[in-house]
Order: structure tokens, then C-alpha cells, then sequence
């Protein structure tokens, strides 16, 4: 497999804002505000800064209306091909047994497809099926203000409040799916010991949101859980859905035996689902869905075909056959774990050492051609700092929903750099796509 050539091309506008603009927008005031309209209590807030301090990025993110056409169009196509029965007959029969059990019609939420991009290219590096942030996103979204490109930012305090419209609507929508009757009454939000995790706060907020449409949220360890009468419980509470946060995404552990059993039984609504990360998330999807034979052989049109090549990063699955030949490669490739996540066991493979590479051989990876991250300068001009950032769309039903920027340094995202964290996404046609006000100057770091 050889390396995409991305090619320098000359500066697109959105990328020169992204290397030149000094412009701060987020406004920790509003933040402040927006935090406390969601969570009620300082008290709250003051866990957010002091667990997550690196969460909210002060500077947005530039790109392209063309490059934000092409993200929403492998989103869409995505989409079509996991609906088609071949290629769902085809990855199913090699996922875990819990996978080809039917989920009752629940699609999945929060999809998260994630891109690179660089000058005008993106690449698909990713497919997450229980992608963390949105809520934080919707609560960031109402802090940011217009800097650069005032027109494109004027409403986005507006859209925050329909993205969170779109989020309940989403959970509705999987519990009618499901041949639910009735309104959905309570949600469960699930993880490992929650109150633990890096991104509580977002379960908080879920909850607060939930909250504010009528709906009761617990967030909850699957231990908490216990099924009887046909029905998942919290204690006296039966529990109508659950918001699967889990990484143990085929439900093996011993502890998440209860909801293993209420989910193949059918009582309860579970989503993201075994049978999501089945056809979304296994890495391998990536290389069928880089490989025009294999799109070829499932029978995928013609069109779907040209926006899936065009726009993924070319991968392939690492096997005894292909390793000498990934290995003498390995400087223009990065390795991922097929079930891996977050980053975890991923390998640059210009920094792999021979014991790493044994390593990889031994498990279940997958080879995609490297693609450096778009840059996004931080600091101030006397002392600029460039940070890298990939891209999330947030995606159900083959559209997407929000789409934001992870702004970071080192290896893989990891919400831990100064300056760094989620940031707003601006898509800019070319004549917008200039300093229009002027203050592409130092504002501070």
C-alpha cells in the first residue's frame, strides 16, 4: 500500500486564517453563564475546570465550504453502504456473535466520522460509534463570538440551541425506532465508574438536557443496573434507554453481564449498540471502504465508490502475508487496533521499534497511509505556537449534525495541551475566507 500523496498546494484562505488569525472568540464569561444555565450549581462548574481544564479551545477552526461538502458527503455514503445487505452480510460474519443480534431498529447516536485535513484535502481516519463531546460542543458554542469571519458566526448561540433540539429528538427517534409505544421517560446514561471519567461532566450536562425535555437521566455504572419483570432497573426505576458510553463495545466483561442480557432480550432500548460499532467502528471497515475491488465486489455504485476513494486514507489489515512489506513502509503509515479507541495502542509508524512491531503482528491491526493533521497557530505573534487538529462530524442517518475541531500536541488527541481542546468549526466560502474585520492581530494566548 502506498502512502495518499498529498500535495503542497498553495494556501487556501481558510488555512492561511488558520496559521495567521491571533483572534481569541471563546468568551470565558459566557462560558461561565453557558455552564451554569446547563448545570445549575458552581459547584458543578468548578468540576468541569478543575477535572477538564483543557476542554474548550479559545480560537475556532477554518475550513472550506468545499472541504465541509466533502465531509457531509462521506458521511452520506457511509451511510448507504452499511445499509447495503451485502456489505452488512460481509462484515457481520466476521464481528462477535453479539453483533448480528438485532438491535430492534435502533440506529446508533452520535456517530462520530473523523477527518484530517490539510491545504484543501481531507482524509477519513475514523469512524467512532459512541463519539464523546457533543453536549460539551453545544455548551461551548453559545461562548464563542464573531472574530475574523463575523457573518459565519453571527448564529451560532442560535444553532447550539437547535443542535441540542436535534440531540433529544435523536434519542426519540431510537426509542420509536425500536417499536417502542409511548413517549420515552427515562434515560440511563452508562460508563465504568462515571463519576471517574475524564468526560463526566458531559453526563452531567446529557443530564441537565434530558432534564429539560421531560425526561428523567440517571447516569450510572452498569453494576447499578439489575433486570427483572422484563425490564432493566436503577433501582425502582425501570429504565426505558440507555446511552451506551461503554468501551467494552461487544459487552463481554462479567460486569456488564446485566446489560448484555437486557439487551439481547430486548428490554430496554440500547444504543450505540453491539451491532453499531460492528458496521461503523471496526478499523477493518477501512480497508474495504479504501478499496475500490472490494467496494467493486459488493455491488456499491459507482458514485458512492468515487467520494469513498477520493476521501478515506488508503488502510489495509495487517497479517503475516503483508508485514515485510508494511514493515519496510511503516515511516509513511500509522497503525491502529481494529477495536481500539481514543488513540489507545496507535502507533506512528516512523517511531515503531522492532519489539513494537512484534507486538502489532501479534493482535489485530490495521495499516492506514499518515496524513498530517491540519496546524492551527495559538500564542500570541511574538511567540506563536502552532497546535494540530483533526475534525468530528457528528452523524445520525447519514447526515451530519455538528461538526467540531480537537485541537491538541503529541501522538493522538488527548484534551491535556495548554491551548488546546474542542474548538468551533467555521465553513467559509473563499470570499469570506479573509481577516473581514481586521483583527487578525495578537490578542493574547
Amino acid at each position: 500500500m502506498d502512502q495518499t500523496d498529498h500535495v503542497t498546494r498553495s494556501q487556501t484562505r481558510s488555512e492561511r486564517l488558520n496559521k495567521h488569525c491571533f483572534c481569541l472568540s471563546l468568551d470565558r464569561d459566557l462560558l461561565q453563564q453557558a455552564l451554569l444555565d446547563e448545570l445549575k450549581t458552581a459547584e458543578l462548574i468548578d468540576l468541569v475546570e478543575q477535572r477538564c481544564p483543557y476542554l474548550f479551545s479559545a480560537r475556532p477552526v477554518f475550513v472550506s465550504q468545499q472541504q465541509s461538502r466533502r465531509m457531509a458527503d462521506v458521511v452520506a455514503a457511509i451511510e448507504a453502504v452499511v445499509a447495503m445487505p451485502a456489505y452488512r452480510q460481509r462484515v457481520l460474519a466476521d464481528a462477535p456473535a453479539i453483533a448480528r443480534h438485532d438491535p430492534g431498529g435502533a440506529k446508533g447516536v452520535f456517530l462520530g466520522i473523523d477527518f484530517h485535513v490539510r491545504e484543501d484535502d481531507i482524509g477519513l481516519i475514523e469512524i467512532n460509534t459512541n463519539a464523546g463531546g457533543a453536549m460539551l460542543n453545544a455548551v461551548m458554542a453559545r461562548a464563542h463570538q464573531a472574530c475574523c469571519a463575523d457573518a459565519s458566526l453571527a448564529g451560532m448561540s442560535a444553532s447550539a440551541a437547535v443542535f441540542e433540539d436535534a440531540i433529544v429528538a435523536m434519542f426519540r427517534t431510537e426509542w420509536r425506532l425500536s417499536g417502542r409505544q409511548g413517549p420515552l421517560r427515562t434515560v440511563a446514561i452508562v460508563d465504568v465508574a462515571p463519576q471517574d471519567q475524564y468526560l463526566y461532566p458531559e453526563f452531567l450536562l446529557f443530564q441537565s438536557l434530558f432534564a429539560s425535555h421531560g425526561v428523567q437521566a440517571i447516569v450510572a455504572d452498569p453494576s447499578a443496573l439489575t433486570l427483572h419483570d422484563g425490564c432493566l432497573w436503577h433501582g425502582a426505576t425501570p429504565i426505558d434507554l440507555v446511552y451506551n458510553r461503554l468501551t467494552d463495545f461487544a459487552l463481554e466483561a462479567p460486569e456488564h453481564a446485566v446489560l448484555r442480557a437486557a439487551y439481547l432480550a430486548h428490554a430496554v432500548v440500547l444504543t450505540p449498540h453491539p451491532q453499531a460499532h460492528a458496521l461503523y467502528a471496526d478499523k477493518r471497515n477501512l480497508a474495504l471502504l479504501s478499496d475500490a475491488t472490494q467496494l467493486q465486489a459488493l455491488g456499491v455504485p459507482a458514485q458512492l465508490q468515487e467520494i469513498l476513494l477520493a476521501n478515506t486514507l488508503a488502510t489495509e489489515v495487517v497479517d503475516v502475508a503483508n508485514a515485510e512489506r508494511l514493515w519496510a513502509s511503516r515511516r509513511t503509515l500509522f497503525f491502529k487496533p481494529t477495536s481500539g479507541y481514543g488513540g489507545r495502542a496507535a502507533y506512528r509508524g516512523d517511531k515503531i521499534t522492532k519489539r513494537v512491531w512484534q507486538d502489532i503482528l501479534a493482535g489485530r491491526y490495521v495499516a492506514q497511509a499518515a496524513m498530517v493533521p491540519g496546524d492551527r497557530v495559538t500564542g500570541s505573534k511574538d511567540m506563536p505556537q502552532l497546535l494540530k487538529f483533526d475534525l468530528r462530524c457528528y452523524a445520525y442517518d447519514g447526515q451530519v449534525q455538528w461538526t467540531a475541531a480537537r485541537m491538541y500536541q503529541g501522538q493522538t488527541t488527548n484534551f491535556r495541551t495548554p491551548g488546546g481542546g474542542f474548538a468551533p468549526v467555521y465553513s467559509l466560502a473563499d470570499e469570506q475566507a479573509t481577516c473581514q474585520t481586521g483583527r487578525c492581530e495578537d490578542r493574547g494566548s
